[in-house]
């Protein structure tokens, strides 16, 4: 039987991966799990990452592809003119007003980190490329601070079910720039 040509079979596997884990949870997320929900056989799954780290890092990455994008759509961290705590809890409010899911399981992945090594490298090319981004406007350290407070905010919003205050965010994100 001859082998069908699937390119996009790797990217549909993510996003079953994405999806399992946006239902189940870490603990869902198995090859035989993935292949279901990605409809392909099982061996593909294994094919395309030998281990569920890879599958996970792959993920990972493809969930930090969204709010970098949002950052490039946006554009105001680069203009200078623009208010930098005003820009980046708009940004903040945005993303978390978009698909709840896919930020719950961003910081589930990036969590994941804590007991999983190889998403460390992942979870730490998210943090430095955002405070990257972010030292354009202001100095490093302190660019670091912000990501660090993002993500304390994100947090609290995603474990208390609170709704995002823009405006908080804003006058505490301008506390920490000088």
């Amino acid at each position: 039987m001859a082998r069908r040509y699937d390119p996009e079979r790797r990217r549909r596997i993510i996003d079953a991966a994405i999806r399992v884990v946006g239902a189940k949870g870490l603990a869902g997320l198995s090859h035989r799990s993935v292949a279901a929900e990605a409809d392909v056989p099982l061996g593909s799954t294994t094919y395309h990452f030998k281990t569920l780290d890879d599958l996970m890092v792959a993920a990972l990455r493809q969930a930090n592809e969204g709010f970098a994008k949002l950052v490039a759509a946006r554009g105001g961290l680069a203009d200078t003119r623009a208010d930098l705590a005003g820009e980046l809890a708009g940004l903040m409010g945005e993303w978390l007003a978009g698909d709840r899911t896919a930020v719950e399981l961003e910081y589930e992945l990036y969590l994941a980190a804590l007991r999983r090594p190889a998403l460390r490298p992942v979870a730490e090319e998210w943090v430095r490329e955002l405070a990257d981004c972010i030292a354009q406007r202001t100095d490093p350290v302190t660019a670091r601070a912000l990501v660090a407070l993002l993500d304390g905010i994100c947090l609290q919003v995603l474990l208390t079910g609170a709704p995002y205050d823009e405006e908080y965010a804003r006058e505490v994100l301008g506390r920490v720039i000088p």
